[in-house]
């Protein structure tokens, strides 16, 4: 079960930030084998000064529509695939909206499987 985290500026419209989850999705299904109906994304808009981001950073210039994108999901895929995931990320969101690539930030963020809970208060990967 992946959690999604999509925070950008408010410079998105509303249909625009759905496009964006929805590749995240379909990305996450292409890459990582995420079954269908396991979607659950959060996505935040903000004012452009309840951002507070360095304007550049390992060589990239961020602009006022830099997406910030944490993913929470079980551990256990290799550096190869992760590289794989970035990149194809990336296409996926730029076939959807027009986004700089530079501008798109990904965070990945490993847990074991008995970390999650589904509801009724069970751990139903442990």
């Amino acid at each position: 079960m992946p959690l999604v985290r999509i925070d950008t500026s408010d410079e998105w419209a509303d249909f625009e930030v759905r496009l964006i989850g929805d590749a995240v999705f379909k990305t996450l299904q292409e890459v990582f084998s995420v079954p269908d109906g396991d979607k659950f994304q959060v996505i935040g808009r903000h004012a452009l000064c309840d951002l507070n981001i360095a304007s550049s950073f390992h060589g990239m210039e961020y602009s006022n529509q830099i997406l910030l994108i944490q993913i929470t999901l079980n551990e256990g895929r290799g550096p190869e695939l992760k590289k794989i995931f970035y990149k194809t990320l990336v296409q996926d969101i730029q076939s959807v909206v027009n986004v700089r690539s530079e501008d798109v930030i990904v965070n990945l963020v490993e847990v074991c499987k008995e970390n999650w809970s589904f509801g009724n208060g069970l751990a139903q990967l442990a």
